[in-house]
């Protein structure tokens, strides 16, 4: 009988040690870190799904290309492999490298808004949002209503909302909406993809309006590898013809490489407007650094273009999102409710349905972290109030976010299947005591982008 079996394509050849902990000691170090696992030592940590940015291991090959890193300040080597490989995977005729994601993002955002200034997203994250902000406009979600609804079965749940986005045009006006962006996947919404036909439905209302249309790329593989499993018309078609095909329809990107990049620094902001690239390096030269390094170093300019070529292999990409589904499928068979289906690098547990004791001012999301830490040293992130709610400047109350999830996010290239099964059997035991578990206040907060660094005090589980 054929073998069913989706193995890691590819071998390990460096490991770095797990330091084992007690639950004694546990609640010691999330005590001293304010319940908030940002603020643990990572060596505190038995397996770490914080996050999916910057934590993947590299290939050989990426850090046999680190060894060719060209150090020049201007006009290095390294920079042209690097542009070359987002010219011809991408398609944009204007790159510039960042040190990071959120770094594009200020770029872009200070470039191209003001204050006053609406920009509609299928969903914003953090920093997308923050960067919005910090120039006085106004971050605009507007997701397909499945997207709101964890446990509902929709093949691309990450789809913008189309006719809300005419909508809000109507509203506000063309001239307040600089841009249009695309998260894919849409991470704050379960890592959902974006199809093609969403992809050009956007785009076509963007033309009949004059907007440019963005993506942010960060998991752009992934997304197309979803494309190519669930629409129609693509099952035959390589990842990397569908990614090409995906940027033709838009007018610029931006995008942390440290996730589908598979490194651990480094991102761009790539645009086909020579104008507005201008505009946009000089004030990457203020802040980053020259426009052919952006504030990396020649080696790292290297491995992003390598991982850019590497995240397309389509063994890595069947691994990938196998290994995620497989958490995602034992998770929901313990009982625990997660957002349906699971997406691509992470799984994401909905924990209003899972402790609808806790109020949502109580941070159940926050709450089932400590819980899942204090079990098996397992470090995940809340999204929901704590890291999109807020104060309400004018009453002063705790306001709340439209979904409260807790998101599993898996490195790259790191973790084995008998690391995911352990974390399924600590899930088991958190799900049984499930009833018990109370919630947290905050204590101590720095808007924006509170979640970092925020602390905690426990109290008791309170209905809404």
């Amino acid at each position: 009988m054929p073998v069913t079996t989706i193995i890691e394509p590819f071998r390990i050849k460096s490991v770095e040690p797990i330091r084992m902990t007690t639950r004694p000691e546990r609640e010691r170090f999330l005590r001293e870190a304010g319940y908030n696992g940002f603020l643990l030592r990572a060596e505190d940590v038995l397996i770490d799904l914080l996050t999916d940015s910057g934590t993947g291991a590299m290939s050989a090959e990426q850090w046999a290309s680190i060894m060719r890193g060209d150090e020049s300040y201007a006009g290095a080597k390294s920079y042209y492999r690097f542009a070359d490989a987002i010219h011809e995977i991408f398609g944009f005729k204007h790159v510039l490298p960042t040190h990071q994601g959120r770094a594009a993002e200020r770029i872009l955002f200070t470039t191209m808004c003001k204050p006053g200034d609406v920009v509609p997203n299928n969903t914003h994250f953090d920093t997308t949002r923050a960067n919005i902000e910090h120039v006085g406009a106004q971050a605009v979600d507007l997701p397909i209503p499945e997207g709101r609804q964890p446990a509902t079965i929709h093949p691309f749940k990450g789809n913008m909302d189309v006719a809300a986005l005419e909508a809000l045009i109507g509203e506000v006006g063309r001239e307040r909406i600089p841009l249009v962006m695309l998260t894919i996947t849409n991470n704050s919404g379960g890592g959902q993809p974006v199809s093609m036909a969403n992809v050009r439905a956007v785009r076509a209302v963007c033309q009949r309006y004059g907007i440019p249309l963005y993506i942010d790329a960060c998991r752009f593989a992934e997304n197309c590898w979803f494309i190519r499993e669930r629409e129609e018309g693509y099952a035959e078609k390589p990842v990397a013809e569908i990614a090409r095909e995906l940027f033709s329809y838009a007018d610029g990107c931006t995008m942390s490489a440290k996730k589908d990049g598979l490194v651990n620094i480094g991102g761009f902001l790539a645009t086909n407007d020579e104008a507005l690239a201008r505009q946009e390096s000089r004030l990457l030269i203020l802040t980053e650094g020259f426009p052919t390094y952006g504030g990396l170093a020649g080696r790292d300019l290297e491995a992003m273009a390598t991982g850019l070529h590497e995240v397309l292999h389509e063994d890595y990409l069947r691994y990938r999102i196998a290994s995620t589904a497989y958490l995602g499928r034992h998770l929901a068979e313990i009982g625990i409710p997660i957002v349906q289906p699971p997406g691509g690098h992470a799984v994401y547990i909905d924990a209003a349905a899972l402790l609808p004791h806790v109020a949502p001012r109580m941070f159940p999301g926050q709450a089932l972290l400590a819980e899942m830490y204090l079990e098996g040293g397992i470090r995940a992130v809340e999204i929901g109030s704590v890291m999109f709610g807020g104060t309400d400047p004018q009453t002063g109350e705790e306001t709340t976010a439209p979904m409260e999830l807790v998101r599993l996010a898996i490195p790259r290239r790191v973790y084995t299947q008998s690391h995911i099964d352990y974390v399924i059997e600590v899930m088991a035991d958190v799900y049984a005591a499930r009833e018990r578990i109370g919630g947290l206040k905050i204590v101590w907060q720095a808007p924006p982008l509170r979640h970092f660094t925020a602390r905690f005090e426990p109290v008791a589980a309170a209905h809404a």
